[in-house]
């Protein structure tokens, strides 16, 4: 038997074709293009850091890429969360091609160590920055720090300003979202240098622009006619023209005034000590005789590109502490030493320095496995030309005051390299007559020698002048001295170190015997009591002949040097070794020696046999590497990380939405009573349906919900889904006015508004039947929506807040979203009538 239909209540009006995506606000436009302006601004200021703009790419990719996912995710009608994955997805997928092309799979498909890059980036590279020597260049992951700063800030103000800002608009919250830029500036100060970038400039147009779209954006009363209209654009406009002159004479007079000198600009880089210690590595000096004596013969490396009286210079060493020379510690850096610093492939002169000539060396390192890196003058650009060598450019570390870089995982066989130097230029003893002494400061020398502080004043005479003490100490050891690197050949022993007791050994035996290590360190602790600032070099000085190309570099090629510092000139070069090695012997008669009586010698207590045997060596590493561990190839690592994390992030992301979904659905089935868990089967279905992309109202009763839901499918396509079952709910309602669809959802908003309001005890049997239809309807729904459409339902989450849902009822504003007052039910003419469904049932709120 079917009921007779009565006219129903009137129902808000149609939605225009609604579908699974929606535009993007109009008035979120403007929005968005203020805050990537702005963060444009504050971005700019790491050109301090990186020294060019390359970083530029990254910076404004991260702005394209945040923006393009906040507006792509409110267009698609994807949760908070969902669109959250979502860029990050992005992040990855385009980070590789904006950040580190070189490392990716043809310049734009992600690898494995890009994306450990973008990765390692976005956490350690804030620190990494604030170490590196500027032009900060390596390690390879450093671009992802403008471009994680600006993908966040653009995506998380692009959300703001579509999901939450045009919900109701107010000078404090338009003031949230300056939040991020204004942090962008600030670390663009902050990991920068004691210099600026157009500091004031930028700052004036920062708050410039910042102040006019908050007065411009903001809601303003209604005029009550055209003039007035009229009258407040002119207002706005004269405000607008002042607050510009403003804050342009403001902040140009503040800055001159208020703004700190460049010593006195507080920058993170000047508060951290590097955490590299070059303590944690032997002396360079301390194995000098190991080159004379084990390696006389050995090829170290092949330089290229060099000339007739050029040096290779090791590691330069200016403290001192009674046992080595050795360079300068953390605890030791004076405020003329920089300090080991990350560097990239820029390296920066020192500042006290007079440029002479150029070279381009080339060095490929055979038999030298020390961690100094060998070089040409200073360098101002280093180049691994290797694949083995480019993987350790990261460990890479540089002193530009001293010009001593070190790789702290090791120079390898095979390593080659490209230097350009700039060379120390040559400067008359003539033209140093009148010249000071550099007044810098040194890491200290500690426990020298009387006899040492007594040569230098013996050997320094009545010279007046630096350069003329200088020279005279240089002199007087050239001249006293003799060479011996204490091998056999040489005709007198001569004990390695540079310690105190071998300073002491030097000068108080009858005659001075040492090598370039004992005499450079002598002249180095004599310079240093006479109050000038002095430091040993170690390095090498091969024999360059005019035309040749390339050096063999040997171990017999070590030398050392004293440099020191003089004003506006830079580091002179002195060579106090001696170049005699014919060592006087004492004339002293030897000894007579008598005859003994002969006695039988003992047997030897070891073995003269074994001193004969040559030792011969098994080649056993067809076992060793039967005995290692399987490994995995590369090319499964880089294949897993191509296409396992996107998978990863995309898969994993819809198991997360799925597990909460899942949660929902069991805490609306299976708590509290049961009207209750009728009803939670009701918001079960409205909130898939939303997620499947229809626009579900949040005001109005079950009845109007479900007559918007049904016309939805209708429009599109969707009515015509046919399900298995004969009865669509817990009583069977034929309404005459509804539409031709197989999708019914109109009966479960009768059968709900029954449990709720009819005051009756609900059966078992009508929650599990109402959970039926609702999870039929959607799933007959679900299936004939398109693929594209169910994937996307996977990702959406209806929250009880949904920031995204647009209210059918034509609100501006929260205020206007209050659920309406329940109607009062229409009279009934005759008493015997029953009260129809648009009765009071039908009025009754969404529980949804």
């Amino acid at each position: 038997m079917t009921e007779t239909s009565t006219p129903m209540q009137p129902v808000p009006a149609e939605p225009a074709a609604p579908s699974a995506f929606r535009p993007f606000p109009a008035r979120a436009w403007p929005d968005v293009a203020i805050i990537s302006v702005l963060s444009l601004l504050g971005v700019i200021g790491y050109e301090t850091s990186f020294g060019d703009y390359n970083f530029l790419v990254a910076g404004i990719g991260g702005l394209v890429v945040g923006t393009g996912f906040g507006v792509l995710g409110y267009v698609l009608r994807l949760g908070v969360v969902t669109n959250v994955l979502a860029a990050l997805l992005g992040y990855f997928l385009f980070g590789s091609a904006l950040t580190m092309p070189a490392q990716s799979i043809f310049g734009v498909i992600p690898s494995l160590e890009t994306l450990a890059g973008l990765a390692l980036g976005a956490v350690w590279g804030w620190t990494d920055i604030v170490t590196l020597q500027t032009p900060v260049e390596a390690p390879y992951y450093i671009p992802v720090v403008p471009y994680f700063a600006t993908w966040l800030v653009a995506l998380v103000g692009t959300m703001l300003a579509s999901r939450w800002l045009v919900v109701r608009r107010s000078p404090l919250r338009s003031s949230v979202l300056l939040i991020g830029p204004v942090l962008l500036f600030l670390s663009g100060i902050l990991l920068g240098t004691d210099e600026t970038y157009f500091a004031g400039v930028r700052g004036v147009a920062f708050a410039a622009i910042a102040l006019i779209w908050l007065g411009w954006r903001r809601n303003a009363a209604p005029a009550a006619s055209d003039s007035g209209a009229s009258r407040l654009q002119r207002r706005k406009l004269a405000g607008t023209g002042m607050l510009v002159t403003g804050a342009v004479l403001v902040g140009a007079l503040a800055g001159t005034a208020l703004a700190p000198t460049q010593p006195d600009r507080f920058v993170l880089r000047e508060e951290i000590t590097p955490p590299f210690d070059p303590l944690a590595f032997p002396s360079p000096l301390a194995g000098f005789r190991s080159y004379t004596k084990d390696l006389s013969e050995t090829t170290l490396f092949t330089a290229t590109g060099l000339e007739p009286g050029d040096v290779i210079r090791l590691a330069s060493m200016d403290s001192y502490d009674g046992r080595l020379w050795n360079v300068a510690g953390p605890d030791d850096m004076a405020s003329s030493d920089g300090g080991f610093e990350l560097v990239g492939e820029t390296l920066p002169l020192p500042g006290l320095m007079r440029p002479g000539g150029e070279r381009t060396a080339e060095i490929e390192i055979a038999g030298y496995d020390d961690v100094w890196l060998p070089g040409v003058g200073y360098p101002t650009r280093l180049r691994f030309d290797d694949a083995e060598s480019v993987a350790s450019a990261g460990d890479l570390r540089y002193n530009s005051s001293t010009g001593t870089a070190v790789l702290t995982s090791g120079v390898e066989e095979e390593y080659r390299y490209t230097i350009d130097a700039t060379l120390q230029k040559g400067v008359d003893d003539d033209d140093l007559i009148d010249t000071p002494a550099a007044q810098i400061d040194l890491a200290p020398v500690e426990n020298t020698p009387d006899v040492v502080v007594a040569k230098a004043q013996e050997f320094a005479g009545g010279a007046e002048s630096p350069i003329e003490q200088l020279r005279a100490i240089e002199t007087a050891l050239k001249t006293q001295g003799f060479l011996s690197h204490g091998l056999a050949s040489d005709s007198v022993p001569s004990r390695a170190g540079h310690g105190a007791d071998r300073m002491i050994e030097l000068f108080t035996r009858s005659q001075m015997v040492g090598d370039e290590e004992q005499y450079a360190s002598a002249m180095a602790l004599m310079a240093r009591y006479l109050g000038y600032p002095a430091r040993v070099v170690m390095g090498f000085a091969p024999e360059v002949g005019e035309d040749a190309d390339s050096v063999e570099v040997v171990g017999d090629d070590v030398t050392a040097w004293v440099e020191v510092a003089f004003e506006d000139v830079g580091w002179v070069a002195f060579h106090p070794t001696p170049d005699e090695t014919d060592i006087p012997q004492d004339q002293t008669p030897k000894p007579k020696s008598e005859p003994q009586p002969q006695v039988r010698q003992p047997p030897r207590s070891d073995n003269e046999d074994e001193d004969l045997l040559t030792a011969v060596e098994i080649d056993d590493s067809d076992d060793e590497k039967k005995n290692q561990p399987f490994a995995i190839p590369l090319w499964a690592w880089v294949t897993a990380g191509v296409i396992g994390i996107p998978l990863l992030l995309v898969f994993g992301a819809m198991l997360v939405v799925a597990a909460i979904k899942a949660r929902r659905r069991n805490r609306r089935r299976n708590r509290g009573s049961g009207d209750r868990r009728v009803a939670g089967a009701w918001d079960e279905m409205t909130d898939e349906f939303a997620e499947l992309g229809f626009d579900v109202p949040r005001v109005g009763s079950r009845r109007q919900v479900a007559a918007v839901i049904e016309r939805q499918l209708h429009q599109q396509g969707l009515g015509d889904a046919r399900g298995g079952r004969t009865d669509t709910g817990p009583v069977r309602i034929v309404r005459a006015d509804g539409p031709a669809s197989g999708i019914r959802v109109m009966p479960l908003a009768d059968a709900t508004d029954r449990a709720v309001f009819g005051g009756q005890e609900i059966e078992q049997s009508v929650v599990d039947e109402s959970w039926d239809t609702a999870l039929e309807s959607v799933g007959l729904a679900r299936a004939a929506s398109g693929r594209l459409r169910r994937l996307f339902s996977r990702f959406r989450i209806r929250s009880k807040r949904d920031w995204g849902q647009v209210d059918i009822s034509g609100a501006k504003s929260s205020k206007s979203a209050k659920p309406a007052k329940p109607a009062k039910p229409p009279k009934p003419s005759r008493p015997s009538k029953p009260t129809e469904p648009g009765g009071a049932e039908a009025a009754a709120p969404a529980a949804g």
